[in-house]
């Protein structure tokens, strides 16, 4: 998947040229009485806030290992502001969240003789493809392969949880109704039961390459990989088993 940050990538580069420009004159007329009234303009303030974010989202989704598409838009500043010039590289560093995605402030900060901070807000949307429904499904539904499919979304605005493959989704009981390309998140499903209290069930206990089936009786109702109170018809023993197919459970000997 394409994970280059095409919108920022796109807006960086002239402003490159412009921090390039501005440090240039900066350089050149640092002997100057000049050089004392000098500024960091508005500009400058959001290439170091773009470059920052740049940074810090890559590093986040490395670090998470985590893939999608993302784009960073700066807020425009007042074009006014006029901050003192910084004898020393502006630093930078993310004010609020915790996580580069959503809404974000940066701090950027001069810890010159001249110390200022300036706090620049942005937004980092992550595109990520998500489970989504492809009509409109009622609470308490199965959720069949045709019921669901991958789209493209910013996950920056689901904060729910959300799924990255259909076979999450398939098989689970909608716990709430649903309607056509609505983001299928943690708190729209849960597991279905796939055995019933009373339920005839087929019971196999394994040890290594060894099984053994036996018949027995749920008695209580289980999802997929849920563990339950079955009885075995044979010895009138009731154990505890793991739910692995409709009918069919398992014990360890």
């Amino acid at each position: 998947m394409n994970t280059e940050p095409t919108f920022f990538r796109r807006l960086t580069s002239p402003i490159r040229r412009l921090l390039c420009a501005v440090s240039a004159v900066c350089l050149f007329n640092a002997g100057s009485p000049a050089f004392a009234d000098a500024v960091t303009l508005p500009d400058m303030l959001i290439g170091v806030t773009q470059g920052f974010l740049e940074f810090t989202v890559e590093d986040y989704l490395a670090t998470s290992q985590t893939e999608g598409r993302y784009e960073i838009q700066v807020n425009q500043l007042d074009q006014r502001l006029r901050m003192p010039m910084c004898d020393k590289e502006l630093t930078a560093s993310l004010e609020s969240p915790a996580k580069p995605l959503g809404r974000v402030t940066v701090k950027v900060r001069c810890e010159g003789a001249s110390p200022w901070t300036v706090f620049v807000p942005a937004q980092v949307r992550l595109f990520r493809d998500v489970v989504t429904v492809t009509r409109p499904l009622r609470r308490a539904g199965i959720v069949e392969p045709d019921d669901v499919t991958l789209r493209e979304r910013d996950i920056s605005l689901i904060g729910q949880g959300y799924f990255t493959s259909v076979d999450q989704a398939i098989g689970q009981r909608l716990t709430r109704p649903m309607v056509t390309d609505q983001v299928v998140t943690l708190v729209h499903l849960e597991q279905a039961e796939v055995i019933s209290k009373g339920d005839q069930v087929v019971i196999t206990a394994r040890s290594g390459t060894l099984s053994v089936r036996m018949p027995g009786e749920a008695l209580s109702n289980g999802g997929m990989a849920e563990q339950i109170r079955v009885k075995n018809l044979n010895s009138r023993r009731v154990i505890k088993a793991q739910v692995t197919a409709p009918g069919q459970v398992e014990v360890s000997m």
